[in-house]
């Protein structure tokens, strides 16, 4: 894919805050002097039956990235696949779903465009508002900075185990409940205190976007893989091999890239790279803030987090795990 992309043409312009360059999670371009609007755009086939739910995910999930850039969500747009075979209805609720999402947001649904196709697919085109002095890229990360993640992993490991019929229910509604929630809560925790970069962690799995934040600020990342927050049952599944077929992309992808000490176990490095749908924040903040930063969010997100790791000055490899 990469060899692809890098052949397509290159825009240059002196509004253009964060672009294609750094892998961002979204684009931001200047409006005026004090402010600049987030762009971005996501879908996916559903991931839970339920179709209300899946369109709350898929929209929490869009509207992540507004979230990671600093900003506020201003407008969504619908983009929807959907096979003729299937009753309106469903459409109908996955509709609904992404649009009481936006409204939790605050943003408003101000139209969209849907196709058919062979299977149901959604997302949004989203639209936010960020200061420009407040805008975190996930190319600003600082030697020293601490990494905090605010959802917990192992969510690609579940939604396998739930298509397989081998998760548990508990283990599903954590996880259905986990992708729906909002990154908003942590977000803002993380403009009270400010912090340096910011990436969420969605399909490249942890190790994926760890990596982009790591290249993009030119350092090297090291994470305790004994500290990672971890939905519970899916360190179990991945101990009995389920693994979605995302996660071997990730390790192929980041081969030779990566330091990991003998001291991991596998399930753990398999969880690293799991891809995630809606996944959490990934903050890298000034040691000083840090416990500040945890306080807050220990009262406001209400999913588990927790630091995980700090940023250093460039070694051999851009992500170290210990």
């Amino acid at each position: 894919m990469a060899q692809v992309l890098c052949h397509l043409p290159k825009f240059q312009d002196e509004n253009l805050i964060v672009g294609l360059e750094t892998s961002d999670d979204a684009a931001v371009y200047k409006i005026d002097e004090e402010r600049g609007i987030i762009l971005t755009l996501d879908f996916f086939t559903p991931v839970v039956d339920d179709p209300y739910m899946f369109g709350q995910i898929a929209a929490a999930n869009s509207l992540s990235d507004v979230y990671a850039m600093g900003g506020k969500p201003v407008t969504a747009m619908n983009i929807a696949c959907f096979p003729n075979c299937l009753p309106i209805e469903i459409l109908t609720e996955i509709l609904k779903g992404g649009a009481d999402k936006v409204k939790e947001a605050g943003a408003v649904v101000v139209g969209g465009h849907t196709v058919e196709d062979d299977e149901p697919k959604f997302g949004l085109s989203v639209m936010g508002m960020v200061d420009l002095d407040k805008v975190t890229p996930n190319s600003k990360a600082q030697p020293g900075d601490l990494l905090i993640l605010t959802k917990p992993l192992g969510l690609g490991i579940i939604n396998t185990a739930v298509k397989a019929d081998v998760a548990s229910h508990g283990a599903a509604q954590k996880a259905i409940m986990t992708m729906a929630y909002l990154n908003k809560d942590a977000a803002e925790a993380a403009a009270i205190v400010g912090i340096n970069a910011c990436t969420d962690i969605t399909g490249f799995g942890l190790l994926g976007h760890a990596f982009e934040m790591a290249e993009g600020s030119g350092t090297t990342i090291e994470l305790w893989a004994d500290l990672l927050p971890i939905i519970s049952e899916s360190a179990e599944l991945a101990k009995l091999g389920i693994i979605p077929a995302g996660a071997y992309n990730n390790r192929k992808h980041l081969e030779g890239k990566l330091l990991f000490t003998s001291k991991v176990p596998q399930h753990i490095e398999d969880i690293m790279f799991d891809p995630q749908t809606s996944g959490g924040l990934l903050l890298a903040v000034a040691e000083s803030k840090a416990d500040q930063l945890m306080t807050l969010l220990k009262s406001r997100n209400k999913t588990e987090c927790a630091i995980i790791g700090k940023v250093k000055a460039k070694t051999d490899y851009p992500i170290e795990i210990l």
